[in-house]
């Protein structure tokens, strides 16, 4: 029970109160002028105590038993099926033939007062059961500099990309299975970067003996190029591409992003992109071999690998 601060009266001070009345022969003014209360709180837990006991002196719920005036539930029903339907309150007042206020009321009890609060199509979530059966790949834009960004120093004067500085693009590629990640920073998005980071991603996984099965993109245009499915083909891999607009289909490798950006490229204050860059080998070695994965019951990605110890030893550096 929440006991607010300033209350005079807990549990078992009612108690104690109550039976100063009914067993200490105190007088109900007598007990109120004791406990700070009045005769009329007194005489109400002395009641409930004759009655109840000692359950008796919890705190009830304030909400009536019935009330008239309430919606009614097939109403709320109503107002919650068509909500789900993406209709808007004043449209779900005007169709069901009440007030836009009692719309609002039971949506926000459903948790429904956002229209994106349940979306149509419930999310499926898949895991590949062994590592190479998939891998994905993504690309993150990221700004160069020359020195130590805004994000640190909160200046922007000079950071414009504008001056020609320009920009850099990290290829990220995770395992489904294993959560073993490979990045590399190129100077493009084209397909000839593109599809060397693939060959690059392939032999990555090569060497820690994963045979890669398929790959998933976006429809980025460096992946629908002919040139990548010809690369594709050439490496054995079956090339899956997400549904326009659909980013959350690839989401492990955008989640893998959001923690490369987050404990990598603005993690510390690098003095030069090309700092950052060089420390990309070094964060993901930490990422594979190191740092608990939540997804994988608080284990490295490398240990879903079942490499022996001396594979282990070999291939650690």
């Amino acid at each position: 029970m929440n006991i607010h601060k300033n209350a005079r009266l807990t549990p078992l001070r009612r108690e104690e109160m109550a039976l100063s009345v009914i067993e200490g022969g105190f007088s109900k003014a007598h007990a109120a002028r004791v406990h700070g209360v009045s005769a009329k709180i007194v005489a109400r837990w002395v009641e409930r105590y004759k009655a109840e006991g000692r359950a008796g002196m919890i705190d009830r719920s304030s909400r009536p038993a019935h009330m008239p005036q309430a919606t009614a539930a097939s109403i709320t029903e109503r107002i919650m099926a068509l909500r789900r339907h993406r209709w808007t309150g004043k449209h779900i007042a005007h169709e069901v033939g009440v007030s836009p206020a009692t719309v609002s009321r039971v949506l926000k009890r459903a948790g429904l007062s956002r229209l994106d609060i349940e979306p149509a199509q419930p999310v499926r979530r898949y895991e590949r059961e062994h590592p190479g059966e998939m891998i994905h790949i993504d690309i993150k834009k990221l700004g160069r500099f020359e020195r130590v960004g805004h994000r640190i120093t909160g200046d922007r004067v000079g950071q414009s990309n504008s001056r020609g500085v320009g920009w850099e693009f990290v290829h990220v590629c995770i395992d489904d299975a294993s959560r073993v990640a490979f990045s590399q920073v190129l100077p493009d998005e084209r397909k000839q970067s593109a599809i060397a980071f693939l060959k690059a991603a392939v032999a990555y996984y090569a060497s820690l003996g994963i045979v890669v099965e398929r790959v998933m993109t976006d429809n980025g245009s460096c992946y629908r190029s002919k040139a990548f499915a010809k690369a594709c083909r050439k490496l054995g891999l079956k090339h899956i591409r997400t549904k326009p607009y659909t980013p959350k289909t690839n989401g492990k490798a955008e989640r893998f992003i959001q923690t490369a950006l987050r404990e990598w490229a603005y993690a510390i204050a690098y003095p030069t992109s090309d700092c950052r860059a060089a420390e990309l080998p070094a964060w993901l070695h930490r990422y594979n071999w190191h740092r608990p994965h939540g997804s994988l019951k608080s284990q490295t990605p490398i240990s879903r690998l079942a490499l022996t110890e001396d594979n282990l030893l070999r291939l650690h550096s």
